[in-house]
């Protein structure tokens, strides 16, 4: 099992992935509310986008711009489906607060995200079940992005709370 380790503030618009101590990756928002964004894993360039209230999240291929995968995203289930190279993949929320999620082929994991903080950083592992293969690489950078948009959502919610509050 290969174990990866993200990390981003909460509210910088920066994601880095490492294995180990080697950078491999990260995702670049234009701002911290920012619809898109642009990714990098392994080298490989990519664009990913978001509509305005989350629902639906795009990964294109930053080179030709050729949509590679579509995730629909509701908030209220634990939930959703993507389809890639033909393949059925389905993201699961495994908890309350959101700090553990998991893509699943054929009901199997092949990718976990673990959260291990939410103060000033947001911080995690992901631990890869499965060998290496084409869809890895698009699944952790779309997990990621699922999370930073959940974590968009909250930081919004808490705000309006506040202000009704006050």
């Amino acid at each position: 099992m290969e174990k990866l380790q993200w990390t981003k503030d909460i509210f910088g618009s920066k994601l880095e992935l490492r294995q180990g101590t080697e950078h491999i990756g990260k995702i670049q928002w234009e701002s911290m509310v920012s619809s898109q964004a642009q990714a990098m894993i392994n080298g490989k360039l990519f664009t990913l986008n978001r509509e305005f209230f989350l629902s639906k999240l795009e990964i294109y291929d930053a080179n030709d711009q050729s949509l590679l995968g579509m995730v629909m995203v509701n908030i209220f289930s634990p939930r959703s489906e993507l389809v890639l190279n033909g393949k059925r993949f389905e993201l699961e929320i495994q908890n309350f607060w959101q700090s553990r999620w998991a893509w699943k082929y054929n009901g199997a994991e092949i990718i976990t995200f673990t959260s291990n903080e939410f103060v000033t950083k947001d911080k995690g592992d992901i631990e890869l079940h499965t060998a290496c293969n084409e869809e890895v690489e698009i699944l952790i950078l779309l997990g990621l992005f699922v999370r930073n948009q959940f974590i968009l959502f909250m930081l919004l919610i808490m705000l309006i709370l506040l202000i009704i509050i006050i």
